[in-house]
């Protein structure tokens, strides 16, 4: 069949075009390669990471560090200051420390549980804190007089001992509160309760939240405690704890300027200028008489030793000005090349 020649496209190609085509195809770069801002690729010398933008860290790793460092302080004092309280050993651990969005950290809530409402002042936000029943109760039976056994049933609190495991959280967050006191005075509150957290609105849901995961221990009982706090909570605290690293640090590494006083204008230094011209035996030293000539070598001018205080602290040059003799300092030396000598000239050994 003929082509038809108003039709700008041809329905068939033939092999050249075939191989243009195919030719242009091996060519092109790959999918996942990488171009910076000019349109070039990008060198080898790059580090490319992945990034997930649906959950983004707003902590660095430093950071994290730092703040994990800071909550095993608080968590081994809480430690024992809840045995104290309750006058039974109660072990705790860091399971997890990380951050995630507070849709996430509701759906993580167990069915059934303990939750409790809390504000920081001066700061901004709710946070919570979630006890697992079985926890709470056997902390419960334990204030009441009990040795502290496991309870085993799955149920919500009732009235008298959630005000009863209140007074322990109280604590809690008293502690928790008191690992930012270098940065600011915090104070906790307890403004509610609730048992599931799939209805909780405390925050949006695409906030961010510092989730800390205990793993409590308490006689027969192994459950976990978690502790939520949104990002802008904290924000402030951590910003000036940031700040005082880093002046703490460039105030370490800044050197201390040397300042004059005026107590230093008084006090006199001796100084002399010598010079290392040769060495003679001790018999050419005890035939020496008055009048006799000792040449030194035109050099030796140049190097002109400069002492302070017995220190060799300048090199300079001799020279005459008017009727005087006088040294211009040419360089100082550095600390390795100084030596500390006597008021006769000797080097102390």
């Amino acid at each position: 069949m003929a082509e038809d020649p108003s039709n700008p496209v041809s329905d068939f190609l033939d092999q050249n075009e075939i191989d243009r085509l195919l030719a242009q195809n091996v060519e092109a770069p790959p999918k996942n390669s990488v171009h910076i801002l000019a349109g070039s690729p990008a060198g080898a010398a790059l580090k490319i990471e992945p990034y997930d933008f649906r959950n983004p860290a707003f902590l660095s790793e430093a950071e994290l560090r730092r703040l994990r460092l800071l909550h095993e302080d608080f968590i081994r004092y809480l430690s024992a200051r809840l045995s104290l309280y309750l006058r039974m050993e109660f072990g705790l651990k860091m399971a997890k420390l990380t951050t995630i969005t507070y849709a996430k950290f509701c759906e993580s809530l167990p069915n059934p549980t303990h939750l409790s409402l809390f504000k920081v002042e001066p700061l901004t936000g709710v946070g919570i804190l979630d006890i697992n029943p079985r926890l709470a109760l056997t902390i419960a039976d334990r204030l009441l007089g009990g040795r502290g056994h496991s309870v085993k049933v799955e149920r919500y609190l009732t009235e008298i001992e959630v005000a009863l495991i209140e007074d322990v959280i109280l604590l809690l967050l008293e502690e928790w509160c008191g690992q930012w006191k270098s940065e600011q005075e915090l104070r906790p509150s307890i403004i509610g309760h609730e048992n599931n957290g799939r209805f909780l609105q405390t925050s949006p849901k695409d906030a961010f939240i510092l989730a800390l995961t205990l793993e409590c221990n308490f006689g027969d009982c192994s459950e976990q405690i978690q502790i939520g706090v949104p990002y802008y909570t904290i924000e402030p605290v951590v910003k000036k704890m940031q700040a005082r690293r880093q002046k703490d640090t460039a105030v370490a590494q800044t050197a201390k300027r040397a300042e004059w006083r005026a107590s230093y204008d008084r006090i006199t230094v001796p100084v002399r200028a010598e010079w290392q011209a040769f060495e003679l035996t001790l018999r050419e030293i005890s035939s020496l008489r008055v009048g006799d000539v000792i040449e030194m070598k035109d050099s030796a001018c140049q190097d002109t030793r400069v002492l302070l205080n017995g220190t060799s602290k300048f090199v300079g040059t001799v020279g005459l000005d008017a009727d005087r003799v006088a040294v211009e300092l040419t360089r100082k030396l550095p600390p390795e090349d100084t030596y500390h000598g006597k008021s006769d000239g000797r080097k102390i050994s």
